[in-house]
């Protein structure tokens, strides 16, 4: 038969499976091709391919066994690093190099499913789920016969393709081979035979649980059971008040108050204070004291101004270690220089808005001073405060009075420490008993007894008379020097003078006298100077100029030589005239706040602090540096003498100095 007859009677009997038997003879005839063409003796001829580089061994050197270690080490890293290493140094070896090496690097794209996507993944995906499951479940069975029916009838109708390949491949196997043919049918059957066999469903995979998620595991923990616990109590009685109050009630009651509270006072005077009784058996007298009435608010008050210093105590723990123990070391590098270290800050509410006008510390209370507040504005005059505060309390005064008029200085008395004279703007002078809880002055001046007609400016105890009455000086800008009895009132008017002092160009803000040298006096004044005077010689033996006006100065308790001044531009100076006599051993800024200025200085008569006011109101405690309480060093084995004629003799020396040869006198 001729392979064209053939050809079509293969196709006419397979139909669809013809064509496949043709592409299968197709993919038979191009693996052929790629073998090599095989010998007459049917064996296949292989070409034997080696590198140019290969060694020839010998077969005793094939067999020869060669071991290889594998390390993690990484050979191209390198291995002479050198750094330098701060802790030693100097240059070392790197020897803890890293062998790491990545060949390959891939992102994750996994989501956790408790992220936000992943649980929109997984609604998405459970929604897609239902959606076919739902359509599966309502197509009909005829829907899954057609596309078997549709995929047969494709197979039937050859395609123009499959024709080609089949002609292609009678022309090619020549003029045909019987047994060929045979197997090309035998193919096409087996191939038909397959398609007619119905697929197995695809089973879907199951999601294997992760086992490090523990939410998806049951747990069950212990729940307590509920209980219940009632109580019940009696109720509380009460009771229905009603009652109308006006103004003529509320005037009875106390009035009705005031007559029972008179009455008490009555009944305790009239009580004996101590009653004797005789005891005739023993023949002794036997005495019966009765406690006097002690007010309970005194009590109370005493106990919370206790409480209150210890609280205060606490509270400046750190200053008050400073203020006992603390000494600047680093005056031994300043050379004759020192510091003032601030300590505490005074100030009162009701102050804020006036002066210091005044500063005087208890002559028996070391930690207890005075301070004085009022205005040297003329155009600012009015109610004044005197106010004592202690070192032990800091946050409060100790006492409070208020006055009429500003208070423009005052003065302790040295042997009754609670006996207090202040002088005022309005030219009176008052007397303070700090025994008696009253806050009006137990002596006071008026019109009738005399009082100046300007401001006092300066008061001073003196010593007590042959009466043994307590009197005291006043000096005001009126031109009266008048000296006041607390009996009654003496008044001196003094129209001649000792001497006259042709001192400053302005007004002189104060004068003071040495504590130790009784020919020694101290001025300041707002021309910007202080000056140091022998009043036995009519020029000055100090002269020193501050740059600005000087509010006060004040000698030291301890030094004849040493003094502190005070500005208005809110500095304090420190002299030492034993040391240098030309310019301050410290000049230090104590008030911080601008537009404020010092007022007052004074220093307390034990401990090395002194007390500076400004014109806030605000009273800042300082403490002296080494360097500005400094001794004088006596000769190797000798002792250093001390007492007030030590002091006299170290401020004549001084003064011998800068005497003219005509005026010294021997002392």
């Amino acid at each position: 038969m001729p392979p064209k007859a053939a050809d079509k009677r293969r196709q006419g009997q397979g139909g669809p499976s013809g064509g496949k038997a043709g592409k299968a003879g197709k993919s038979k005839k191009k693996d052929e091709d790629d073998f090599p063409e095989a010998g007459e003796d049917g064996s296949t001829a292989r070409a034997a391919v080696r590198s140019p580089d290969q060694l020839e061994l010998t077969e005793a050197e094939l067999k020869q066994e060669i071991i290889r270690t594998l390390t993690a080490d990484n050979p191209h890293v390198p291995q002479d690093i050198i750094r330098f290493n701060f802790k030693e140094g100097a240059y070392k070896l790197v020897d803890d190099m890293d062998h790491t090496a990545v060949h390959f690097t891939l992102n994750g794209y996994l989501i956790h499913k408790d992220s936000d996507e992943g649980r929109r993944q997984s609604i998405r995906s459970a929604t897609e789920a239902e959606e076919t499951l739902a359509e599966e479940e309502e197509a009909p069975v005829e829907a899954a016969a057609e596309p078997t029916e549709e995929a047969e009838t494709k197979d039937e109708e050859p395609t123009e393709e499959a024709e080609a390949e089949e002609e292609g491949e009678g022309e090619g196997e020549g003029e045909g081979e019987g047994e060929g043919g045979a197997e090309g049918e035998h193919e096409a059957e087996t191939a038909e035979a397959a398609e007619e066999e119905p697929h197995p469903e695809k089973v879907p995979e199951r999601k294997l649980k992760n086992q490090f998620n523990f939410i998806e595991r049951g747990s069950t923990t212990f729940h307590y059971p509920l209980r219940e616990k009632g109580l019940q109590t009696d109720p509380l009685p009460f009771g229905t008040f009603s009652e109308n109050v006006n103004q003529w009630f509320i005037y009875d009651s106390y009035m009705e108050e005031l007559d029972r509270m008179e009455k008490a006072k009555e009944k305790e005077k009239a009580k004996p204070v101590a009653v004797k009784k005789d005891d005739q058996k023993t023949g002794r007298k036997l005495s019966l004291v009765e406690i006097p009435h002690v007010d309970s608010l005194s009590m109370v008050a005493r106990a919370a101004k206790i409480a209150e210093r210890m609280v205060n105590l606490n509270t400046y723990d750190d200053i008050a270690q400073d203020f006992k123990y603390f000494e600047d070391a680093s005056d031994e590098y300043r050379g004759q220089n020192g510091t003032l270290l601030p300590l505490w800050k005074f100030q009162y509410e009701k102050t804020k808005k006036l002066a210091v006008t005044a500063l005087s510390w208890n002559p028996k209370y070391k930690d207890l001073f005075a301070v004085g507040y009022g205005s040297y504005d003329f155009m600012k005059q009015g109610h004044g405060m005197l106010l004592l505060y202690t070192l032990k309390n800091p946050s409060f005064p100790e006492y409070s009075f208020s006055t009429e008029s500003g208070v423009m200085c005052l003065d302790f008395h040295a042997d009754h420490p609670h006996l207090l004279v202040v002088g005022l703007y309005d030219g009176n002078v008052a007397v303070y008993n700090l025994r008696r809880a009253s806050p009006e002055p137990s002596y006071k001046s008026s019109a009738k007894s005399g009082k100046h007609t300007e401001p006092v400016w300066q008061v001073k105890w003196q010593k007590d008379d042959m009466d043994s009455n307590r009197n005291f000086f006043s000096v005001s800008s009126d031109g009266r020097i008048v000296s006041w009895t607390l009996i009654k009132c003496s008044k001196s008017y003094s129209n001649q003078f000792l001497d006259v002092f042709e001192a400053h160009h302005m007004a002189v803000d104060t004068v003071s006298w040495n504590p130790f040298h009784v020919k020694v006096f101290i001025s300041c004044s707002s021309d910007w100077t202080v000056k140091i005077w022998d009043h036995t010689i009519k020029t000055p033996l100090f002269v020193y100029d501050l740059a600005t006006a000087v509010g006060d100065v004040a000698w030291s308790p301890y030094s004849s030589t040493v003094f502190a001044a005070v500005t208005i531009d809110g500095q304090a100076h420190v002299f030492d005239l034993n040391i240098n006599k030309l310019e301050p051993l410290c000049s230090q800024l104590v008030v911080t706040q601008k537009k404020n200025k010092t007022t007052h200085v004074q220093f307390n008569p034990a401990d090395p602090v002194i007390i500076v006011g400004d014109e806030r109101g605000l009273i800042t405690c300082l403490k002296l540096s080494p360097n500005l309480r400094k001794k004088p060093k006596g000769k190797k084995g000798q002792e250093v003498k001390k007492g007030p004629e030590e002091e006299i003799a170290k401020m004549e020396k001084l003064l011998s100095l800068v005497r003219e040869p005509g005026k010294k006198e021997e002392q």
